[in-house]
């Protein structure tokens, strides 16, 4: 068996992302340097990860092979200019997430060697938390990971550069900056504005109705889960990406302003029918690619006591029924929750009948 060699790789900035890069990298075997201009920052990375701490920007991108940035929006494109001269050799990344801007501003910046050693792009993972104490390889896990090189790119450092992402376990995906910027107006700043336009919301009808946020149930905290973000980073991605979050915003508005004209009517028919597309929607998003022909979704109470969820999983897991999708929400009264369980469709009947042996409530929703 032939082995891999081990590659060298330099991650600048070590926050949520790049320390979950840099720790799946090294888990196949990668060579990682890091740096980041927080030196607290960088120091609870390393203690989290074998990521190696370089003393300057320059000694970290030394020798590396491949270099991952992962900076604020504002800096991004000076850092990527920096390593493309500090490491004249290797191929430069970034995961910001506005590209059309970044890749721009790197062309001007990086002169020749942003168009032959420069690949945009952004991994299409994260969470609301951030800081290197979150991180987790898992992150990285199946992720999305957009590319946006130049149309003059030589074909060998791109391709090296997916085969590097799919070893770390990210899959690649080329497009442009500009359509890239567009569809993640849609499925990622636009959940974000919405999110915190509703805490908000909630937030001043408490000054009326204090009580209001002992009402809020699972589904107003999944909603909101995403207003807790960092504000600054947030007001960053919005602000660069200012054309396409605007459409995506007034789409948006539109067609909230459609629904509440069908309800205000009483046309019950167009409010089910809009319920049921957006619902198919979501089943074909909850599932894997190669499970898509049909899923099925289950509703199962479960209590909040240590061990409840692994008895559910383990017992699928004897049946061999895999789990496509699992989300818990937790009641607001405490001592018991319920979990939206996704399984293909053709396994749902076994999923139903183990768990059901096993004194749980199963439903299924769809």
């Amino acid at each position: 068996m032939t082995s891999i060699p081990s590659e060298r790789i330099a991650v600048i900035g070590t926050g949520l992302i790049g320390t979950s890069i840099a720790m799946a990298a090294t888990r196949v075997g990668c060579l990682v340097s890091g740096w980041d201009p927080d030196a607290h920052a960088a120091a609870r990375a390393a203690e989290r990860t074998d990521l190696q701490i370089a003393p300057t920007f320059e000694e970290a991108v030394h020798g590396a092979e491949i270099v991952v940035v992962c900076a604020p929006i504002p800096v991004t494109s000076a850092l990527v200019a920096r390593a493309l001269e500090a490491a004249p050799t290797a191929i430069v990344t970034d995961v910001a997430s506005i590209k059309g801007r970044v890749v721009r501003d790197v062309g001007h910046a990086g002169g020749p060697a942003a168009v032959e050693r420069y690949v945009g792009g952004h991994p299409m993972g994260g969470s609301e938390r951030s800081g290197p104490e979150h991180a987790s390889p898992s992150v990285v896990d199946g992720i999305v990971w957009v590319l946006t090189p130049d149309d003059a790119a030589p074909t060998g450092s791109i391709d090296r550069l997916e085969a590097w992402i799919e070893r770390i376990g990210g899959r690649p995906v080329r497009m442009s900056p500009t359509r890239h910027d567009r569809l993640v107006a849609f499925v990622s700043h636009l959940p974000q504005v919405a999110s915190t336009a509703l805490m908000a919301l909630a937030a001043t009808e408490e000054a009326d109705e204090p009580e209001i946020l002992l009402l809020a149930a699972g589904g107003f905290r999944d909603l909101t889960r995403l207003a807790s973000s960092n504000p600054a980073l947030w007001s960053q991605i919005l602000l660069a990406n200012r054309e396409a979050i605007a459409e995506a915003i007034g789409l948006f508005s539109a067609g909230l302003q459609d629904l509440r004209a069908m309800i205000l009517q009483g046309r019950a028919d167009d409010v089910e029918e809009t319920f049921d597309h957006a619902k198919r929607a979501r089943l074909r998003l909850a599932a894997k690619p190669q499970v898509r022909a049909g899923v099925a979704v289950l509703q199962i109470p479960i209590p909040d006591r240590p061990g409840a969820l692994a008895q559910l999983t383990s017992a699928l897991a004897d049946k061999r029924v895999n789990i496509e999708d699992l989300q818990i929400v937790h009641s607001p009264e405490g001592g018991r929750g319920t979990v939206h369980l996704t399984v293909a469709a053709p396994s749902a009947d076994d999923a139903i009948r183990v768990l059901a042996s096993r004194s749980f409530d199963p439903v299924r929703l769809a």
